[in-house]
Formats: structure tokens, C-alpha cells, sequence
């Protein structure tokens, strides 16, 4: 991949057509000229509070695709050395920790890597655990043998319930097999100096990545937190990030017309104040179909806010829905095109798939199967996503397409920087604290009182407090 080659660059810019969310495509649900250039003053006050905050506080992550050079390196050659010793390499994260790893797993290798054969795969077989069902990691323990795994331990605290339920069931498991020698199948990613993990790092002596001051879960994938696990899997983590870094800087003018990110950012948060509470990610291919629960989080957890920075009530945000073309075509798109005007379909496209397969003649008697003869499995795809595009648009329907050129390290660099920055400007517009989660932390805190954790004995008597569920709602 000649990432570092200016053509060849520029050859793989992403672009947003946004025509279906007009008015002079779509009618009444679009939008006029005159409304977006209403949008120019809050737009560009937007871009200058990214621009001005950028590196501090938690907007750590603008500068991932720069300050990272040296950890890239020793990534890289612990990647190697995890290549050579295991023959599985497990993640054990929740959150941003698994869905940014499993999303770039998904997007970057062969759609069915794990039942390869290990000649044609880059890196040993790869598994992201991110959740505590009893019955997924008895499934993970039926599947790898734990003394020939690593082990990667991501999270930032180490004070995650899930995560840490996790290293528990794993460390007793090397422990009783592998005694002193444990610790060599663990590599935990966490804070450097604060929390759990790092104690445990040290005490044990497992290698360890930083996650870095300012880069919260959702935003860490082009950190240690999602550069190591691409780096095992043989994938070209400088292309990555040195994408993120080029969308970065096409997305450097207060413009609309010129900066996608702003674009997408102004558009969603237009259709917000319409009553589009709903956002559809429907990607045109399977590589990329991990993307939307990456995004779905980031999105989510990012604008879904009840209260601004002055501290005003506001109750914002968009539920974001997954969906895949063309799958979907025959399940949701039906309430798309005919249900509530409160959808914007965000489609990602692709020009140049990695395959080319071509449909065979026959079935000359069938006129309904004889047409696909001829053509190719890429035209059908391509085909589908315009004929979706349109009659959605057809409908009165708002959506808009994120072209990649083609999906590969640099592509999914540059589009997963655009959608941080995208949240990170519709963030700015409603005026709300875009990094924090205080939703998710009132259900940790209930969750540990539940359990009995010390100092949320306060939590588990209001808990035991709660009116009793009556017989007459439950059928």
C-alpha cells in the first residue's frame, strides 16, 4: 500500500453525497439552500471549538495519527512475537475496547479468517470476548487452548466488572497450567499510572500499552487499544492511522461544502431538530458491517445527553440504528421507505470491491433469472445500493452516501476519523459534554451494589427500596 504517495492519496479520498437530503431530490422533508447556508455561523463556531480544543481535556484522540510513532513500533514488534508463540490471540474488553478491534478485524481480513488455514492467514486466530454470558466463554474455552493464547486485557481502569470478570475466569485458568509462566500470555492495555490493571501489569510483570490521558473508549480504536490487535492480525497499522491523519486534514476548513465531517455533522443535527430521532448505518458491504455497532456507540453514548454545558435540560440525541445491504432490503428497508418520516439513512458505499464475481449464464427459460447472466456479483451490489438510495429518496426520504474508494487500512483510517469528528462537531452544536457517559455509569453503580460491592450500600437499599413488581403487569 503506497499510503505515502500523494496520488495514490488522493485516489482514496473519501466524499459524502448529500443531494437526497435536498429538497430539489427529495421534496418536502429536504432541505433548501437557504437552510443550510443558515448553517454556516453555527457550523464554523463548531469547527473553531474542535479546532481550539483539540489535544486537551478528553478530545486526547484528535491527535492519535501524529504522537504515536515510537509505541507504534513496539506494537508492531510485539505483534510479531505474539505471531510467532501463540496460535490464538484473544481480546477481553467491553465497549469501545471490543467494538473498535472486532470492527477493523471485520473490515480488513478475510471475511472467514479464523477457519482459514494458518498458511493463509496473516496472524493466529482471533476472538474479541465483550460480554459476560456464561454460556459465550464456556464457547471461547471449547474453541482455543488457553497455555497456546494471548490474552489481551483491555481497559482503561481496570474497575471494569466485565473486563476484569474476565482476566479472573483467564488468570486462574493459565495460573493452574502454566504457574510462573502466566503472565506471558497476557498483555494488558490500560492507564499508565491509575487503576487496577496497572497494578496488576506490574505486579505480574505482563507487557503493557498505555492508554493515553484524553482518549475515552469509544474514541480509542487508533490507540494501543485497537492498533495492537490489527498489528497480530498482520494489518498495516501506519496505513491506518496515517488515513485518519489525511481525513484530518481535509476536514480543516469551517466549511461546509469542503469539510465532510462538518457536513455530515450539520446535516444530522438539521434533521434532529426535524424529529429524525432515528439514524440509520447501512453499509453496501459485509466487510464493513461491524462498522455500525462501532459507530452506534460512538454516536450514541457521545449526543445522547439530558442537560448542555450551562447545565440547561435538553434531552438530545439520535438512536442510531445497525443495517446491511443488502440484507436489510428484505427486512427493514420496507419501514423505511413507507413508515414515520423519522429516519436519515447514512449509506457506505464502495467503488471497487476487493473480489469480482462473475454471475454465470443460464436459466435462458426464466426470463426473472436469465438478466443476472453476464454481469457480475459487484454490478448486483452496486445496482441495489443506488436502486435503495432512490426510491427512499423517491419516497420523500433523507439519506446520504459515504463513498469509500475501496475498503483497506487507509480507507477505514480516513472514515473513522470523519465519523469522530463528526460526532465531535454535532457534539459542539447542541453545546453538551460529547465524552462523558453519566447514563451508563448510574447502571455500573446499581450493578455493583447488586453484587454487594463495598461503599454502594446507599445504592442497594434505595435498590431494595423500589416498589415491588405487582402480578397484575406480568402475563
Amino acid at each position: 500500500m503506497n499510503f505515502r504517495n500523494k496520488d495514490w492519496r488522493n485516489s482514496m479520498r473519501l466524499s459524502v453525497d448529500y443531494n437526497y437530503m435536498m429538497k430539489k431530490f427529495i421534496g418536502e422533508d429536504g432541505f433548501k439552500d437557504a437552510e443550510l447556508n443558515e448553517m454556516k455561523e453555527m457550523a464554523a463556531d463548531a469547527f473553531d471549538y474542535v479546532a481550539e480544543n483539540r489535544g486537551k481535556g478528553m478530545m486526547g484522540w484528535t491527535e492519535l495519527p501524529y504522537n504515536q510513532k515510537e509505541i507504534v513500533e513496539d506494537i508492531i514488534a510485539t505483534a510479531k512475537e505474539v505471531r510467532r508463540k501463540f496460535k490464538y490471540f484473544v481480546v477481553l474488553g467491553i465497549g469501545g475496547s471490543a467494538l473498535g478491534p472486532n470492527a477493523v478485524f471485520n473490515a480488513l481480513c478475510h471475511l472467514h479468517y479464523n477457519e482459514l488455514a494458518p498458511s493463509k492467514r496473516k496472524g493466529p486466530k482471533f476472538y474479541v470476548e465483550d460480554n459476560v454470558d456464561p454460556e459465550r466463554m464456556a464457547a471461547l474455552l471449547d474453541v482455543i487452548e488457553p497455555e497456546k493464547t494471548c490474552f489481551n486485557v483491555i481497559t482503561k481502569s481496570g474497575a471494569t466488572s466485565e473486563t476484569m470478570t474476565q482476566y479472573l475466569i483467564i488468570n486462574d485458568i493459565l495460573t493452574k497450567s502454566l504457574g510462573d509462566k502466566a503472565s506471558e500470555n497476557i498483555i494488558a492495555t490500560t492507564d499508565q499510572v491509575k487503576g487496577n490493571l496497572i497494578k496488576l501489569a506490574k505486579q505480574h510483570g505482563y507487557k503493557t500499552f498505555t492508554i493515553p490521558d484524553g482518549v475515552g473508549g469509544r474514541f480509542s480504536e487508533l490507540c494501543p487499544v485497537g492498533l495492537l490487535p490489527a498489528a497480530v492480525l498482520g494489518l498495516d497499522i501506519k496505513a491506518l492511522l496515517a488515513g485518519a491523519a489525511y481525513m484530518d486534514g481535509v476536514c480543516n476548513k469551517p466549511s461546509i461544502a469542503k469539510n465532510p465531517a462538518l457536513a455530515c455533522a450539520v446535516l444530522q443535527y438539521m434533521a434532529m431538530k426535524r424529529g429524525k430521532n432515528v439514524g440509520v448505518m447501512m453499509p453496501y458491504a459485509d466487510s464493513l458491517k461491524l462498522m455500525s455497532d462501532w459507530y452506534c456507540q460512538l454516536w450514541a453514548e457521545s449526543l445522547g445527553k439530558n442537560v448542555t454545558l450551562d447545565k440547561k435540560p435538553c434531552n438530545v440525541g439520535q438512536t442510531p440504528v445497525k443495517s446491511l445491504g443488502v440484507t436489510d432490503q428484505h427486512s427493514q428497508v420496507q419501514l423505511y421507505t413507507e413508515g414515520p418520516f423519522d429516519k436519515v439513512v447514512t449509506f457506505l458505499s464502495v467503488k471497487e470491491y476487493r473480489k469480482e464475481v462473475k454471475i454465470p449464464h443460464g436459466c435462458e427459460d426464466i426470463p426473472d433469472v436469465a438478466f443476472l447472466g453476464g454481469h457480475t456479483m459487484n454490478e448486483l451490489i452496486a445496482a441495489e445500493n443506488k436502486a435503495t438510495a432512490y426510491a427512499l429518496a423517491k419516497a420523500g426520504r433523507q439519506n446520504y452516501t459515504i463513498w469509500l474508494p475501496q475498503v483497506n487500512e487507509f480507507t477505514l483510517g480516513e472514515l473513522m476519523y470523519l465519523f469522530e469528528l463528526q460526532t465531535a462537531y454535532a457534539g459542539a452544536m447542541f453545546n453538551i459534554d460529547t465524552y462523558n457517559q453519566p447514563g451508563v455509569e448510574a447502571g455500573k453503580q446499581a450493578t455493583y451494589a447488586l453484587l454487594g460491592k463495598k461503599g454502594y450500600e446507599a445504592k442497594r437499599e434505595e435498590l431494595d427500596s423500589a416498589p415491588a413488581a405487582e402480578e397484575k403487569y406480568i402475563v
